[in-house]
């Protein structure tokens, strides 16, 4: 019994395409969701609501801030 013959054509190859996508998908939403990723994205998270000193604010000190403020 010989070995089955594949020939390649654009749907062999549309499917590759297919799974190494797919694969390279679910490795980074692992990567993303991952416990050691979770500070790492939650210091980025943070980077909007930093001051020019590098100081983030906490929710007293805005609230405060924009309560004191009136006409």
């Amino acid at each position: 019994m010989q070995g089955v013959a594949v020939e390649m054509d654009i749907n062999v190859i549309r499917g590759i395409i297919i799974f190494v996508l797919l694969f390279s998908f679910l490795g980074l939403w692992v990567w993303a969701w991952s416990r050691k990723r979770k500070a790492a994205f939650h210091t980025a998270s943070m980077l909007p609501l930093e001051e020019d000193n590098g100081v983030i604010p906490d929710k007293k000190d805005a609230a405060d801030g924009q309560g004191s403020e009136s006409c």
